[in-house]
């Protein structure tokens, strides 16, 4: 990549709607570099590794207008230290990993802002709700009164065919627009955290109100 990040930052959010909220996933990129990131206007950090995080927390200190967004699979044993530096969690993939962050988000009086993670084609490569599970679990779900739930977050399988993302993606929101229909109190589905660098003009597209790009923004990782 020859182009600086602030052009590249100006070029995806020239194909985005303002509607359109860009997390830059910042998994291994130094802090210095989300420093230049959030110089050219990025608010929105996704990382999925809590220690990571926590260090690139310390240095960034001065940035405090960021908001943190955790998006890798969440081990119920990290869920305390999660709520601590994130504001969103877009990977609440299960309903016992949803309870312990509720019954933790109590404990730290915090209202942590989710998104449920769903699988609408199988992947044994992904953590998340089937759709027959998820529509299953709404009542308990519902029940996690101090957790803010947003909306929905997938991601497809890999491999797939463009007119098959498509579909993983409009299914995520006519999922969403089922769920809302139901009228629970506790969850809004007014959020849907989907696509990434390869597909996110897809997801946009089928009614992404969240987008998370890494490598488009930051170029590869290992």
């Amino acid at each position: 990549m020859n182009s600086s990040i602030d052009e590249r930052i100006a070029h995806i959010r020239s194909s985005l709607p303002p509607s359109v909220r860009l997390i830059a996933v910042s998994k291994q990129v130094p802090a210095e570099v989300i420093r230049l990131a959030y110089n050219a206007g990025i608010r929105d950090f996704g990382e999925s590794r809590i220690q990571e995080t926590a260090n690139k927390q310390v240095e960034l200190q001065d940035l405090s207008d960021i908001t943190w967004h955790f998006i890798g699979h969440l081990q119920s044993n990290k869920a305390k230290k999660a709520l601590e530096l994130f504001e969103w969690i877009h990977s609440v993939d299960n309903l016992k990993l949803a309870q312990r962050l509720n019954q933790l988000a109590q404990q730290l009086e915090v209202s942590p802002q989710v998104c449920l993670q769903v699988k609408i084609l199988p992947d044994p490569h992904k953590s998340g709700w089937s759709v027959p599970e998820l529509l299953a679990d709404l009542g308990e779900l519902n029940q996690c009164q101090f957790l803010q739930i947003q909306g929905l977050m997938t991601i497809p399988p890999l491999g797939l065919a463009e007119a098959e993302i498509v579909h993983v993606f409009n299914s995520t929101r006519q999922l969403a627009e089922e769920i809302q229909s139901q009228k629970l109190p506790n969850i809004h589905m007014q959020h849907l955290s989907m696509g990434m660098s390869g597909d996110y003009q897809l997801a946009v597209q089928a009614g992404a109100t969240m987008v998370r790009l890494g490598t488009i923004l930051f170029g590869d990782r290992n």
